[in-house]
């Protein structure tokens, strides 16, 4: 199935390890502020710090192998890359589930979510 240029992304399998990639790098992050903050802890910030910088080139190569795939939006790239970092890629995830934002639903799912509403229609109907 050949796939138009501009057609929004499905989210897939690979959205699954954004999503879970997102969540670990948001608590080494938290972790290294924490290390960071507190004073005496020069190896705890240090260790936090690399395993921040290395996780956080990892979720953005993930984030665009799934962008490419049309698995996810450009957008959560975008946010991942804000100053906030992975903040910003669990906020544009929790958009992308919550509101449905820059993606389309499955066509399988719309054919279940129509059916289900002509159920509900024609039950309101014979009542």
């Amino acid at each position: 199935m050949a796939r138009k240029p501009f057609e929004k992304p499905v989210p897939g399998e690979l959205f699954v390890w954004v999503k879970r990639l997102s969540w670990i790098e948001l608590a080494v992050f938290a972790g290294l502020i924490l290390f960071w903050l507190l004073p005496g802890f020069e190896v705890p910030t240090m260790l936090f710090g690399w395993a921040h910088g290395l996780g956080f080139i990892a979720l953005c190569v993930v984030i665009w192998i799934a962008c490419v795939r049309k698995e996810a939006p450009y957008t959560l790239l975008a946010a991942t890359l804000t100053p906030v970092g992975p903040v910003g890629s669990v906020i544009g995830i929790e958009l992308i589930e919550r509101k449905g934002w820059g993606i389309r639903v499955p066509a399988s799912s719309q054919s279940a979510e129509t059916e289900s509403r002509e159920n509900r229609v024609k039950a309101l109907d014979s009542a």
